[in-house]
């Protein structure tokens, strides 16, 4: 049989629907009701295998994506969003192979915004340089698009191998998709300002309104490509490291009692510590101003999973905040 004279590679974006079960797909996949954006830039960087557990680099692209070229799809192939609806991109993503039978491994990053890494493409030689790569968080830019960038996780195993693997020793082109996933998590947020709480009959301008919801200490620095959930940060970042402020505002007298909110956001755990992503926030009501209640949410998670988890936090406010810090632990 001739050898093959063809990689061909096609990048998917999971589409998050509802089956009829009822339940979600893979968490960390995008949601139908939200708005994306689709990715405009891809770094590829293609692994051969030149012995039972050695790598090295066979071909690195960075590529510029046109959105006309994002058509919305099924997939039919091993993994488990067989059958579901993905975003496929049909620009032509193949490699010549000439006289060369190829094993190896395929990973990609995609996004929106072009992004910064704490080393150069150019410099990645092996496996080790390849799972250390890691891209800048920091900008706003970036920050306020996490949302829109994807990878393809290094510990997604499929039948005893990674799941962006393939092997050309038989036929003349070999299909390869490569199924991205988000880098970030969401946090979904939901509060509610009980009803006795909202009425003072005895001093009206008591009654307690939620009028100020930030999202403190989140990571801001360099966070893994292909490891989502390796993350780590030697301690919980000083607030102002990176806040998402304005989460509910009192210009959004619609919310002062009850509302609901997401951002997206790199999880981390703390060195030393149990796997615990360190969620904090701070609350304020009736227009305090420099003060307000500081809850620390300590989500356990999973740092062995291929996906980013979703997060969700709910603030019951029964009784009146007092200003100050509270550390509590929850497992959503």
């Amino acid at each position: 049989m001739d050898k093959p004279t063809q990689l061909k590679l096609s990048l998917c974006l999971p589409i998050q629907e509802r089956v009829a079960s009822g339940q979600h797909r893979v968490m960390g996949d995008p949601g139908a009701a939200e708005q994306f954006e689709l990715p405009k830039y891809a770094y590829l960087i293609i692994m051969k295998q030149t012995g039972p557990d050695a790598w090295e680099v066979w071909r690195k692209e960075e590529l510029t994506l046109a959105e006309e070229d994002w058509t919305r799809t099924r997939y039919y192939g091993l993994n488990e969003t067989r059958g579901d609806s993905i975003y496929k991109y049909n620009g032509d993503l193949q490699f010549l192979l000439r006289n060369e039978t190829l094993s190896g491994r395929a990973y990609a990053i995609c996004s929106n915004k072009k992004l910064n890494f704490n080393t150069s493409m150019a410099s990645i030689d092996d496996m080790n340089d390849l799972m250390d790569w890691k891209f800048d968080t920091a900008p706003d830019s970036i920050q306020e698009n996490l949302q829109n960038i994807y990878s393809t996780p290094y510990n997604y195993i499929r039948e005893g191998r990674y799941y962006c693997s393939f092997d050309c020793s038989a036929g003349n082109v070999y299909n390869l998709d490569l199924l991205l996933y988000h880098v970030a998590s969401k946090v979904d947020i939901t509060w509610y300002v009980a009803d006795s709480m909202r009425i003072n009959s005895a001093d009206p301008s008591q009654a307690v309104r939620l009028t100020y919801m930030e999202a403190r200490r989140l990571f801001n620095g360099y966070a893994y490509c292909f490891k989502p959930m390796r993350n780590t940060l030697p301690a919980l970042p000083a607030s102002g490291g990176y806040d998402r402020p304005n989460i509910v505002t009192p210009s959004d007298e619609g919310l002062w009692w009850e509302g609901r909110s997401y951002f997206y956001t790199i999880p981390y755990t703390i060195e030393g510590n149990e796997n615990y992503f360190p969620l904090q926030m701070l609350m304020r009501t009736n227009d305090s101003e420099g003060t307000g209640y500081q809850p620390t949410i300590r989500l356990l998670v999973d740092t062995d999973s291929p996906f980013v988890p979703w997060l969700r936090a709910n603030f019951n406010l029964n009784n009146p905040l007092v200003d100050g810090t509270a550390d509590k632990t929850a497992n959503e």
